[in-house]
C-alpha cells in the first residue's frame, strides 16, 4: 500500500500520543474525556475542535474534518499518505526502512485518495444538505446526534448528478471513481453513482484509510444495504467493520465481540466497549477469521436470538473453530438486539450477558435440551446430526477432545462410536469442503434458471423430508411462493405445517395422489442424504428459488443505473445461483442462430 509493512504502520499508530501531537500547534484544554481547542483547518477561535486520545482520533464541530494521526499531518501540513506515517513515525522513535530507488508510487494511491475524497464530501452532505434531512431525522431516531454522526464519519448520498459534479470540480477522473467502486458504467455506456439516497458507513482498512461503504437505503426499495464492490483496494470478504478502531481493545481485552451490523458495532463502541467488530452484511469468511486470530484466541457471537440470528451465529462459530479460535455465545432477551439494549440501558445492561456467555457448543446443547431433543432416540439422533458439525469444526486438538466426551456423555453414546462418526469427514467439515449434492436427473452442465428452479425445489424437499432440523429452520426461512410448482408446494406446506417431532409419514397422508407419488421418490432419494451433504444442498437450494423471482425482476428493467446496480446487488447476495445464471445465458448466446 505504502511500501510500510502493515504491523510497524500499526505500532506507529499505536505510539503515537494525538493529543500531543495536535497539540504542539493548538492549545487543548481538557473536557472530560477528550480535549478541546480552536480549529487549525478552518480557522476558528472557538473550542469545536476535538481529541478523542481514547480513539485515537480528532473531529471538528464546525467544518466537520476528522481523521486519526496520519489524516492530521496529512489535511494540515499537505503530506501523502506514507510521508505521514515516516513523520510520526519519526515523532515516536520508530525507525522505518528508506523505501528501495526502485520502487515506484503505490498504484493504488488515487483509489485511497478518491475514496477519502467522496467519504469527506458525503460527510458534508450528511451535516448540511438539505437533501439529507430525512438522513438526519432518521438517525436522531436511533439516537445518535448529528455531532456523533459527524464523529464517527457517517455520510449521506444525494440523489441526482451532484456528486459525479463535485468529483469532477475536484479533479478526480471517471475511470478512478468507477474503479473505486463510487460510480457505475450502465449498461448504455453512461456513468452514475452506486450510491444515492443512502446512509452511509465509512469502511476502513487496517491502517485506517478509507476503502469503501456501506449504504443503508432510506425509503422503500431494495436492496436495503449496499455495500461498496469488489474493488483493487476492498474486499468485503476480507474486512471487519471498525476493526481498524477496535484491534487495540481486542488486544487489551484479549477477546473480540462480533457483532450482525453496522449500528450494533457502533451503539457498543458509543457505549465505551470498544472491541467489537462486524462482518459486512455476509456470513462470516474465512479471510475474516483469520483477520481476528491476529489479535485475539477468543471471541463472543453477540448475535440476535431469533432463528436467522441463531443461524449465524453458529455458522460463525464454526468458521472461527476450523481457525483455533475459542467461542462463546452470549444470548440477547426475546426481541431485542445489541443496539436496541444498549440504547436503553446502556453498557450496564450488556455487561451480565457478556458475563454469562457459554461455549458455542454449549449453546447448542440448551437449545436441543429445551427442544427436548435428548428424549427418544430419533430426536437424540437429529440432535447429534446437529452437534457434529461444530465438534468436526473444532481443529485445536484438546477442544475436540471436550467436545467429544461431553457430547456423548449427554447424547448417551459411546465415546468411540462417536468419534468414529466424527471421523467420516475431515475437520473443518461441511463449509470448507462441501460435497457436491447429486443431481436428480441427467442434465446440462449449466441449467436455465426455470430448470434449475424446478430442480432446487425437489431438493429442497428432499432434505425437508428426511431431515427435521430442516423443515424448522425451512419455517422461518423459506416462503411458500418460490415453489411455483404445484404439487412441489402442496409438499412443502404439508411439511412445514407439520407438529414437532411428528414422523415425516403422518405428514404425507393427506396429498393428493400425484403428492404421494413424490413423496415417496423424495423419501428414497433422501435417505442417502449426511448431515454434509443436506447442509449443502439446502443452502443452494435456497439460494436458487429466492434468486429466481428477482432475476425475473431484474431482467424485466430497462437499462439504466439501477438495472446495474440491481445485478451487482444480486451477485453479491446470491453468488453460486447468480454464476449458474449467467453462465447459462452466456452458453444460450452462443448457441443462439
Amino acid at each position: 500500500m505504502s511500501g510500510i509493512p502493515e504491523e510497524l504502520i500499526e505500532q506507529v499508530r499505536d505510539s503515537a500520543d494525538l493529543v500531543a501531537i495536535v497539540g504542539e500547534s493548538v492549545e487543548l484544554k481538557r473536557t472530560g474525556s477528550d480535549y478541546r481547542g480552536a480549529c487549525p483547518f478552518h480557522g476558528g477561535t472557538h473550542r469545536n475542535f476535538a481529541v478523542v486520545p481514547r480513539k485515537g482520533l480528532f473531529y471538528c464541530y464546525v467544518c466537520h474534518e476528522a481523521g486519526d494521526v496520519f489524516t492530521y499531518f496529512m489535511k494540515r501540513f499537505g503530506m501523502d499518505y506514507p510521508t505521514a506515517v515516516r513523520e510520526v513515525a519519526r515523532k515516536v522513535g520508530i525507525t522505518i526502512p528508506e523505501r528501495s530507488a526502485r520502487q515506484g508510487p503505490d498504484p493504488n494511491e488515487p483509489l485511497y485518495s478518491a475514496v477519502g475524497v467522496a467519504q469527506d464530501w458525503f460527510a458534508r452532505q450528511l451535516q448540511e444538505s438539505p437533501d439529507a434531512q430525512g438522513a438526519r431525522e432518521y438517525l436522531t431516531g436511533r439516537g445518535i446526534t448529528i455531532e456523533v454522526a459527524g464523529e464517527l464519519g457517517l455520510g449521506f448520498a444525494p440523489r441526482g448528478a451532484d456528486f459525479q459534479k463535485a468529483m469532477a470540480e475536484l479533479g478526480l477522473k471517471d475511470d478512478v471513481l468507477v474503479t473505486a467502486g463510487l460510480l457505475v458504467r450502465r449498461e448504455d455506456g453512461t456513468l452514475a453513482p452506486r450510491f444515492r439516497g443512502r446512509l452511509l458507513f465509512p469502511i476502513q482498512d487496517l491502517a485506517g484509510r478509507m476503502v469503501a461503504f456501506g449504504g443503508r437505503l432510506l425509503g422503500a426499495g431494495e436492496p436495503k444495504y449496499l455495500n461498496s464492490p469488489e474493488t483493487p483496494i476492498f474486499h468485503k470478504g476480507r474486512s471487519l467493520y471498525h476493526l481498524h478502531l477496535a484491534k487495540q481493545a481486542i488486544r487489551l481485552e484479549e477477546c473480540a465481540i462480533l457483532v450482525e451490523g453496522y449500528f450494533d458495532a457502533l451503539r457498543l463502541a458509543l457505549n465505551g466497549i470498544d472491541n467489537v467488530v462486524a462482518p459486512l452484511g455476509t456470513a462470516l469468511t474465512p479471510d475474516q477469521a483469520v483477520l481476528l486470530k491476529r489479535f485475539t484466541k477468543t471471541v463472543i457471537l453477540l448475535y440476535d436470538s431469533d432463528a436467522a440470528g441463531l443461524r449465524a451465529t453458529f455458522r460463525a462459530g464454526d468458521e472461527l473453530l476450523r481457525h483455533d479460535i475459542r467461542v462463546r455465545v452470549a444470548t440477547m432477551p426475546p426481541g431485542e438486539d445489541p443496539d436496541s439494549l444498549v440504547k436503553s440501558g446502556g453498557a450496564a445492561a450488556l455487561t451480565p450477558i457478556l458475563k454469562q456467555a457459554v461455549d458455542v457448543l454449549e449453546r447448542k446443547i440448551q437449545l436441543l435440551e429445551l427442544k427436548g431433543w435428548f428424549e427418544g432416540v430419533e430426536h437424540r439422533r437429529n440432535a447429534l446430526d446437529r452437534l457434529l458439525p461444530t465438534i468436526r469444526a473444532a481443529s485445536n486438538a484438546i477442544t475436540r477432545d471436550l467436545y467429544l466426551g461431553r457430547v456423548a456423555e449427554r447424547a448417551g453414546v459411546s465415546r468411540e462410536v462417536l468419534a468414529a462418526e466424527v471421523a467420516t469427514l475431515p475437520p473443518g467439515g461441511t463449509a470448507s469442503t462441501p460435497r457436491p449434492a447429486p443431481s436428480p436427473a441427467p442434465g446440462p452442465a449449466v441449467r436455465s434458471p426455470a430448470r434449475a428452479g424446478a430442480s432446487a425445489e425437489l431438493e429442497l424437499l428432499r432434505v425437508l423430508v428426511s431431515h427435521e432440523p430442516y423443515r424448522v429452520r425451512a419455517r422461518v426461512e423459506v416462503r411458500a411462493e418460490w415453489f411455483e410448482d404445484a404439487t412441489s408446494r402442496e409438499i412443502f406446506e404439508a411439511l412445514v405445517a407439520a407438529a414437532a417431532g411428528m414422523p415425516p409419514g403422518d405428514a404425507a397422508t393427506g396429498l393428493s395422489p400425484r403428492g404421494q407419488e413424490v413423496w415417496t421418490r423424495l423419501r428414497e432419494r433422501g435417505e442417502s442424504l449426511t448431515e454434509a451433504i443436506a447442509d449443502e444442498v439446502y443452502a443452494s437450494a435456497c439460494e436458487t428459488l429466492e434468486l429466481r423471482p428477482l432475476w425475473r425482476e431484474y431482467e424485466r428493467l430497462p437499462p439504466g443505473s439501477d438495472k446495474m446496480t440491481r445485478r451487482q446487488d444480486l451477485q453479491s447476495r446470491f453468488p453460486r445461483a447468480f454464476q449458474k445464471t449467467v453462465q447459462w445465458q452466456k452458453q444460450r448466446k452462443g448457441t443462439t442462430p
